[in-house]
């Protein structure tokens, strides 16, 4: 065996370090592409692992030889701006072979059965923190919390508001939950957190944010593995949104293209959980107490609490799990700026830990665990890089730099096979999790903003401050936010003018070397510009009226008219505001008419109070829900946003990608980018007329 390692390694040197010329090296990125090609569809979970090792062959090949032949900088410009560059690169390689590593085999765990005896099960505290979110937002959770499938007596609900206030506490009064509060807002959502474990005594602590949901099977899926594992300390589930985020929102992909937090929860978090290294994401998570405890609470030295949390419970050799179902939903940021604010906050706090307990210096991580937490703190540093990569053919076309010392014909021969095995790789890894060519638009709408903040944090790691992120709030009209597109906006201004340089010099160049490598910055530049296209597309938020977001749900329910007959039909969505039905047999209803919508869920119905707001002429009738009292509001609660089937049946449901068809969804929605950025610039500036509710919008 040593010995077949040992010519594994020569070959593979040996093939990364052969020297070939354009024509040699083409046929082979040819040949590898063509193996690649045949593969990619074959079923196995070999098969992933033979594609990244393919990948990563012709990956270190590029940077062997862009590191050993390219590299000769013949003045101060030129080594500027190709250090600048092969940095960059560097960085996006490294990321790459940490990313292969984290998800070359994901642990895909079951959830753990529980005894029977359901004396034997544990006392579990709920925690819901809440700071400024309004109690239209918390109510929800609370309810769902309190039907929670678990034996009465050994479950406690504590609301945690450090906005202390009265309609809350009188809630809490209502709804029979634990109203917890302190004397100040030390350490934000992490101080709140430790202030409750002082005042509880629970074995275990679910933890919550204020708008995610819970489902009533959250601890019975959840708590199996404690009671088999003595020294698991922590179990995470999924974050799913329910409503769209404001990049699905405003390029109109919700439902269609999967969300930037998709990969995270659909594969990296199960490829962590094969090492030992499910993160805690500080909501829809379970935690031992002693443990937590042990280290002393929640972590408060960072603005991401709970990755930091999570290593220090790995440095004291606790397990972590990950079960890859979604068991609670919740609401997406509502705006692009507010967003921002929220990755701005999680790519500083990354680059806060990697100073305060980098995880490759930090004792008692296995090297499994230091790679993963390391890849997802270099994660957020793809600010710099991705403007490197927006600007790197400007400085040719502007200034006839080389930033790479090498013909055009021989840099698309190294970099186009790296690019493509790369991307053919991840279309297999990554499959209905990530789109590839999105992933780009997202990391470029962040770049510029969190490029400050992690640098920053690490020169000190003490500067900057926790920000809640605002949820359920509304954007009432239509608008460009040139505020913040302003830097993308200069970009691509930028890159406008690198064509129009690139196509003089192409009228004046004199030699078929100097205009290959116009084309190829050409190129490039052009790429960027459909990049910026789609990033201004994102900055032009698009109308959200809806106070309660609808959600798909398809189950028999009947209809109470006033004159005492019962119609069966089944729900087409819901939202805590209104539901919408569809009739059997189809009969005109007059708008107005007061109803009652019986729903069932597990063996029991109730009825709810409603007034139809529309009937669409056969296609559904639209329902608002009247005054509900607290029990009502709860079966609400109960026979919908409780019920874990409909979060497993939207969850993961993409169709796999394809590099051409994200290409396309991508150039439409840069088409639209520009198309917005004129209206804007031809109305001056102006907002678009205050849009006129629709029938149902305020359901």
């Amino acid at each position: 065996m040593p010995v077949l390692v040992a010519g594994m390694v020569f070959l593979t040197a040996f093939v990364i370090t052969v020297p070939l010329d354009v024509t040699q090296q083409l046929l082979f990125s040819a040949a590898v592409f063509a193996i690649a090609l045949c593969l990619r569809n074959r079923p196995g979970r070999l098969i992933p692992l033979i594609l990244m090792g393919l990948s990563l062959v012709m990956s270190t090949r590029y940077m062997y030889w862009r590191l050993t032949e390219t590299l000769g900088f013949g003045n101060i410009l030129d080594l500027v701006l190709g250090s600048g560059l092969v940095m960059a690169e560097i960085y996006a390689y490294v990321v790459l072979v940490l990313g292969y590593f984290q998800v070359a085999w994901p642990l895909n765990r079951d959830p753990v059965p529980l005894p029977e005896d359901r004396s034997t099960w544990p006392t579990v505290d709920v925690f819901i923190p809440t700071y400024n979110e309004p109690l239209s937002v918390v109510r929800t959770t609370v309810l769902a919390a309190t039907v929670l499938d678990w034996p009465a007596d050994k479950l406690r609900v504590h609301l945690l508001d450090d906005g202390r206030r009265e309609e809350f506490r009188q809630f809490c009064a209502e709804v029979g939950v634990n109203y917890v509060t302190r004397t100040n807002n030390s350490h934000a959502k992490a101080g709140n957190i430790n202030a409750a474990l002082k005042k509880t005594e629970g074995e275990f602590v679910a933890v919550f944010d204020c708008d995610h949901v819970p489902t009533r099977s959250f601890l019975q899926m959840s708590m199996g593995g404690f009671l088999r594992d003595a020294k698991l300390a922590v179990v995470q589930t999924p974050h799913y949104f329910f409503s769209a985020d404001p990049f699905e929102r405003n390029l109109d992909t919700f439902g269609r293209v999967p969300n930037e937090g998709e990969l995270f929860y659909g594969l990296l978090q199960d490829g962590n959980d094969q090492w030992n290294a499910t993160f805690f994401c500080g909501s829809c998570t379970v935690i031992r107490r002693a443990p937590l405890e042990a280290i002393g609470g929640v972590a408060v030295e960072t603005v991401t609490e709970d990755a930091h949390t999570a290593i220090r419970l790995h440095k004291a050799g606790w397990r972590s799990a990950y079960i890859p179902i979604p068991q609670a939903a919740g609401l997406a940021t509502e705006s692009l700026s507010a967003h921002v604010g929220q990755r701005i906050r999680w790519a500083r706090g990354m680059a806060q830990i990697l100073r305060v307990d980098n995880p490759m210096l930090a004792k008692g991580l296995s090297l499994a665990q230091r790679l993963c937490y390391t890849n997802a703190m270099l994660h957020f540093f793809y600010g710099l890089p991705r403007i490197i990569f927006l600007t790197a053919p400007l400085a040719y076309l502007f200034f006839g730099a080389h930033v790479i010392h090498a013909s055009a014909l021989m840099i698309l021969a190294y970099a186009l096979p790296h690019i493509l095995q790369a991307n053919l790789t991840n279309i297999r890894v990554q499959g209905k999790h990530r789109h590839l060519l999105w992933n780009e638009v997202y990391e470029t709408c962040l770049a510029w903003y969190i490029l400050r903040p992690t640098m920053v944090a690490v020169i000190n790691p003490k500067l900057g401050k926790f920000n809640v992120t605002a949820k359920g709030g509304l954007v009432e009209q239509s608008y460009f936010d040139a505020q913040i597109a302003r830097p993308y906006l200069l970009l691509l201004l930028l890159n406008l003018a690198g064509v129009i340089t690139g196509i003089v010099r192409l009228v004046m160049a004199d030699t078929s070397g100097e205009t290959n490598t116009i084309w190829l910055n050409l190129g490039w530049t052009l790429y960027n510009m459909i990049m910026l296209g789609a990033v201004i597309a994102t900055s032009s938020e698009q109308r959200q009226i809806r106070r309660s977001h609808r959600v798909p749900l398809s189950m028999p329910a009947h209809l109470h008219l006033p004159d005492g007959r019962a119609l069966a039909c089944r729900t087409v969505n819901f939202s805590t505001g209104g539901m919408a039905v569809q009739l059997e047999q189809a009969e005109p209803l007059q708008p107005g008419t007061e109803v009652q919508i019986e729903l069932r869920n597990r063996g029991r119905s109730e009825r709810l109070p409603a007034v139809i707001r529309h009937d669409r002429d056969g296609q559904g009738i639209s329902l608002q829900f009247q005054k509900l009292d607290l029990e009502q509001e709860r079966w609400l609660v109960t026979s919908t946003f409780a019920r874990a089937d409909i979060w497993v049946q939207l969850w993961g449901r993409h169709d796999r990608d394809t590099l051409l068809r994200s290409f396309a969804d991508v150039s439409r929605a840069s088409a639209r980018g520009f198309a917005r950025l004129g209206h804007f610039i031809i109305t001056g500036g102006r907002r678009s007329a205050p849009a006129t509710p629709r029938s149902g919008d305020s359901a």
